[in-house]
């Protein structure tokens, strides 16, 4: 069962992680339409590639790590790989896309993170469907927090996120306990 086809297709994750990354190439302005096509098409290339052997629809947590794409202090090198196919210097980029920004592509859940302590936000969902079928539901956000349903949620499930939520987090609060000292 390593064939893309017997897993279920990532074609709708990918394509609502590459929309959400190319919407902020846009708005910022500095490349053309074509140069905005081209970098989406390349992106939807490289992360189907990259993603072929940690697909699991039957397991979506599982390799949630491997499919996630970060930009923090380093830029994620999948998505300066599709930069540099449009000519954007890695300066640009940071320029362009969030300063720190986690995206997760996972079957049947899309979901991102802005900053380090923002909140998880969805960007794509749906629901697996019949073994070997398409997913029966979907539903896609925006980063403007508009969303729009494909058809209703049929059962829920627990997404990475929300374990991640559940087991608490990886990295340090930044809340800080304040002390007053009084004469």
């Amino acid at each position: 069962m390593h064939t893309l086809c017997a897993r279920g297709t990532m074609k709708p994750e990918i394509s609502a992680a590459v929309g959400f990354l190319s919407r902020f190439l846009r708005i910022k302005g500095h490349v053309n339409d074509r140069q905005l096509q081209t970098f989406s098409q390349s992106l939807q290339d490289i992360l189907a590639e990259q993603y072929k052997h940690h697909w699991f629809p039957d397991r979506p947590c599982k390799g949630s790590g491997y499919r996630c794409i970060r930009i923090n202090h380093k830029m994620d090198p999948l998505v300066w790989q599709a930069g540099q196919r449009i000519g954007l210097t890695i300066q640009q980029l940071y320029l362009l896309l969030p300063s720190e920004l986690t995206l997760w592509v996972d079957p049947f859940e899309v979901s991102y993170r802005i900053g380090e302590d923002g909140s998880i936000c969805v960007l794509y969902e749906s629901q697996p469907g019949p073994v070997g079928g398409a997913p029966m539901t979907a539903t896609t956000g925006s980063p403007s927090g508009s969303s729009a349903s494909v058809s209703p949620m049929v059962d829920s499930h627990i997404s990475c996120k929300e374990e991640l939520m559940v087991l608490g987090r990886t990295s340090p609060s930044k809340a800080y306990n304040m002390m007053t000292v009084s004469s």
